[in-house]
């Protein structure tokens, strides 16, 4: 299997057809399906790192897919007890926002409305992430990025629309942190990272040394699939429950749908392939966790095509023409 799997991958390689791709790692009941590593110029949000050797060890990028793993964090602290449930008022867990809770609109912002991206509020990441006029990078330049979000302008009810929204998720970063008095690397390794061997990740931050919720994570490939297998688990790894198994089957439940046309949970994407059901979290660039749970099949794929209008090729091509195909 391993050998065909990396047959059809060579193949692909050498007709272009997934130019930019770095690593893919795919594991299935566990077991490791593929692992490719190429090499090319990378970047550290916009930094750039030159041309990188990409190999087991690689901290690589995974950009968005980062909101995904922090749903996986959430979900941790609810079963604690330590943040509040998605039905709950956002507002009341802002109390330096006095002003903002006095408006009856944004009072009736949940904390749902933050795990679905559908506050209702004015938010553009359509643009270059090296724009101030991005949203995500107006709320990275802004004096406080909290009141930045809570306060944007209100277009319709929250839980009308789903908009993608990074301040969203920055928002339950900064529930889970009030929550556990610890930073999101710190929170991560003691209660998710840790638990499931994985020793080596970077987490960036702002300008204001806050950890994006949204966008920071740095993991190696086999690392962002090992994410991908817990997700399968229904939370448990070798005997031990990291993640509440209820959590992980509300985190998947479409809530709403995107626009182009996949369905929603919390922070996750959910569509279907080739006849399977399809979980995914996405990253700038073509960053990818896909899990499909009737294969029992997770795959992290990390890939430099960056605010490149058909990043979405390389990793789609890796799983429609790659692997699935050899699990037919």
């Amino acid at each position: 299997m391993t050998t065909q799997l990396r047959d059809r991958l060579d193949e692909v390689l050498r007709a272009g057809q997934v130019g930019g791709l770095h690593a893919v790692a795919a594991f299935r009941g566990g077991q490791s399906l593929l692992e490719y590593y190429g090499a090319g110029e990378d970047f550290a949000w916009g930094d750039s790192l030159g041309v990188v050797d990409s190999g087991p060890e690689t901290l690589h990028d995974i950009r968005s897919v980062t909101k995904s793993v922090t749903a996986l964090l959430y979900g941790i602290a609810l079963g604690d007890g330590l943040v509040p449930a998605p039905a709950e008022p956002l507002l009341q867990r802002f109390p330096q926002y006095p002003d903002l809770a006095a408006d009856p609109e944004r009072a009736r912002l949940a904390v749902e409305h933050a795990l679905t991206m559908s506050l209702g509020v004015e938010w553009r990441e359509d643009l270059p992430y090296n724009s101030p006029a991005n949203a995500e990078i107006a709320m990275e330049l802004a004096p406080d990025r909290y009141r930045y979000i809570l306060e944007r302008p209100i277009l319709e009810p929250p839980g009308t629309r789903w908009a993608y929204c990074g301040g969203a998720t920055a928002l339950l970063g900064r529930l889970i942190a009030d929550g556990t008095g610890q930073t999101l690397p710190q929170y991560g390794q003691a209660v998710l990272f840790g638990p499931l061997g994985i020793d080596r990740f970077d987490w960036m931050t702002g300008e204001d040394g806050v950890a994006s919720a949204a966008s920071g994570l740095r993991l190696a490939p086999c690392d962002l699939a090992r994410l991908g297998e817990l997700v399968l688990r229904e939370g448990a790894w070798n005997g031990q429950r990291i993640v509440p198994a209820g959590w992980i089957r509300t985190m998947l439940q479409p809530r709403l749908r995107t626009g182009w046309g996949a369905q929603y949970g919390y922070q996750w994407y959910l569509e279907s392939i080739a006849g399977h059901r399809l979980v995914a979290g996405i990253g700038n660039g073509g960053q990818r966790l896909f899990v499909l749970p009737d294969l029992d099949l997770a795959v992290a794929i990390t890939a430099g095509n960056y605010d490149d209008p058909d990043q979405w090729r390389a990793p789609l091509t890796v799983l429609e023409r790659v692997i699935l195909p050899a699990l037919a």
